[in-house]
């Protein structure tokens, strides 16, 4: 039996939040543990929800600690990551999924599980606790943490760097889904170049679901060099800082918010350059910062910033009016902005 006494807990709120802000770091480390027991996957195997006997009875281990895993899913039930569904009294409760842990099912398409690993790599996540000296005395974290810039890091750290790759491939799979669904490249005529395209990913997702475009994917030598064949897709070495062959359109996704406003200015320019004045059209796909905007992504949106400032000497997160101002400076004259669900929304940049 508990009982309260009527106070004002309104000086107490502010104390709540914090803590909770501050402790928010052990819901990572949950959706780790889920993930790397498998939970989400042995819940959706079963026909509907189940106990927690039997989501133990499924976990490969000689010697598993029942009442821990017991805590876990209250934990992930408190935080609205699984459900309960209560029993009478003396009947096991049982677990089921919801719309947050049906993406941490290992489904190719949709599972965040790549995601989870990278954010709560125990190579990657110190260098976020040097931020303070990265504000007090400029450059990034990793380089103050490692002495070297995230691909320098990388270079050097095969596993961190599969980790990293992965949880870029899952990023782009997840946002890929909300620009094809979203955005109308049935109207597109011509060639669509994807400018810093990586392995072509991205690119051979567009022209799979409207293969009346024809595809080119640009990028370093050295990337190209690894890329795998797809159909209706060219591969063009270059760099998009000197030069980007003449095409009806481009596509730059997740490119810009890696540099900083002269960086940006140079690639802008080169793509202006490489499309037709009157016809083509420059589609840039990233975050749009919205200070105090409340929609269900913002809050990523800003994690992501400071995430930005941590691994990238000038990469940042950007407003619309920071996008209008570095799209006016490269010779655009209009834009027009499309929301997605998604983290980042995409832009059309006009020159005429």
């Amino acid at each position: 039996m508990s009982t309260s006494t009527k106070r004002d807990d309104t000086k107490f709120e502010g104390l709540a939040k914090i803590l909770q802000l501050l402790y928010g770091c052990m819901d990572g480390v949950a959706i780790k543990c889920a993930l790397d027991l498998n939970i989400a996957d042995i819940i959706n195997n079963h026909d509907g929800p189940i106990t927690l006997s039997q989501i133990a009875s499924e976990i490969n281990s000689p010697s598993l600690n029942n009442d821990g895993l017991s805590r876990l899913m209250r934990f992930m039930v408190h935080r609205q990551m699984f459900d309960l569904v209560h029993q009478p009294d003396n009947v096991e409760p049982l677990y089921s999924l919801n719309m947050c842990s049906k993406w941490l099912v290992h489904n190719p398409r949709t599972t965040i599980a790549p995601l989870a690993r990278m954010v709560t790599d125990s190579l990657l996540f110190p260098s976020f606790f040097n931020l303070n000296k990265s504000i007090a005395e400029g450059g990034t974290t990793m380089m103050k943490t490692f002495g070297v810039d995230l691909w320098g890091f990388l270079s050097v750290n095969p596993q961190a760097n599969n980790i990293f790759n992965e949880a870029m491939g899952c990023r782009t799979r997840l946002s890929m889904d909300a620009i094809i669904s979203n955005y109308r490249f049935d109207e597109l005529n011509g060639t669509l170049a994807d400018v810093g395209g990586g392995i072509g990913a991205a690119i051979n997702e567009i022209v799979n679901a409207y293969p009346h475009l024809k595809g080119i994917n640009f990028d370093m030598p050295h990337v190209i060099s690894t890329a795998p064949t797809y159909k209706g897709v060219t591969h063009v070495e270059g760099d998009m800082f000197k030069a980007i062959p003449s095409v009806d359109f481009i596509f730059l996704k997740s490119i810009l918010h890696n540099w900083g406003d002269a960086e940006c200015i140079q690639i802008l320019k080169n793509c202006r350059d490489a499309i037709h004045k009157k016809t083509g059209k420059v589609i840039i796909v990233d975050i749009i910062l919205r200070p105090g905007g409340d929609d269900i992504f913002e809050d990523i949106r800003n994690v992501n910033d400071l995430t930005m400032l941590s691994c990238f000497e000038s990469g940042k997160e950007r407003t619309e009016v920071e996008w209008k101002k570095i799209l006016t400076d490269a010779g655009f004259s209009r834009y027009n902005v499309i929301n997605i669900p998604a983290i980042e929304s995409i832009i059309e940049a006009y020159v005429d």
